[in-house]
């Protein structure tokens, strides 16, 4: 490896753009076989995420599209943001790959679980918010609509609204992560977190009020789960050991 700042510069470049265009790949493979006849599905793909609203509404509704190319555009976003979330552990193991190099040996040991950990916790925040919330949401705003009110959503206005709530409940799953990462750093002690544990259970039901729709059951959807999540990362803290020593990083390059 050459000692040469410049040179060792333009190599990182060099490894950032090949990971990149692996990404890339992965990501334009998946999403191919989504939007390309005869396996085009993203408007089924549309269908699905669509599925809790039509539950909730009167049967026979359906939803209206008010711009000219929406009825197409809208399906093809949700089909690059499944082809995303596929290639998601993918792009999270370039991400690793190329950073891996200049951790040390402890941080290495700690990275790859805490990678794979957050991306499993994410989607697990994404599910519970499809299955449970959406249900609850919708059947909400469905019922207190007055009788003189048609309710069919513009698809724009709800991939809108559903992609909000999915990263909402998705970052909100992560909790438990960024308890174990402040306790590990050093950043914050455990006992500290503990303490303020009352104030950190009033910032969910704020985040959860500012986040969510002005109904109680949906805040509290988010609010409860937040404060358990923070529990559970307590508890996860627990056992996490602080490595303080200096290892040498780890010059073995990975693949």
């Amino acid at each position: 490896m050459s000692d040469n700042p410049q040179d060792t510069f333009v190599s990182h470049l060099v490894e950032l753009r090949n990971r990149l265009v692996v990404c890339l790949i992965v990501f334009g493979v998946i999403l191919v076989p989504l939007v390309t006849p005869p396996w085009f599905i993203a408007g089924k793909l549309y269908d699905f995420l669509a599925a809790p609203m039509m539950a909730a509404l009167p049967q026979g509704s359906k939803m209206i599209a008010t711009g000219v190319i929406a009825p197409f555009f809208i399906p093809l976003k949700i089909a690059m943001m499944t082809a995303f979330l596929i290639a998601l552990p993918v792009i999270l193991y370039q991400l690793w790959a190329f950073v891996a190099p200049g951790l040390y040996k402890h941080e290495k040991r700690f990275v790859l679980p805490l990678i794979i950990s957050s991306t499993v916790l994410f989607f697990v925040g994404m599910s519970f918010c499809y299955f449970f919330v959406f249900k609850m949401v919708f059947t909400f705003i469905a019922q207190l609509a007055p009788a003189s009110i048609n309710v069919a959503p513009d698809i724009e206005n709800y991939f809108g609204f559903v992609l909000g709530m999915f990263m909402a409940f998705g970052l909100a799953f992560e909790t438990p992560i960024v308890v174990v990462v402040l306790v590990a750093t050093g950043m914050v002690s455990l006992e500290v977190l503990r303490e303020v544990r009352r104030y950190v259970i009033v910032g969910a039901f704020i985040v959860a009020a500012v986040v969510t729709p002005p109904d109680v059951a949906s805040q509290l959807a988010l609010a409860i789960p937040l404060c358990i999540l923070y529990e559970i990362g307590l508890f996860a803290a627990r056992f996490v050991k602080t490595d303080d020593t200096a290892d040498a990083p780890d010059s073995t390059q990975a693949t």
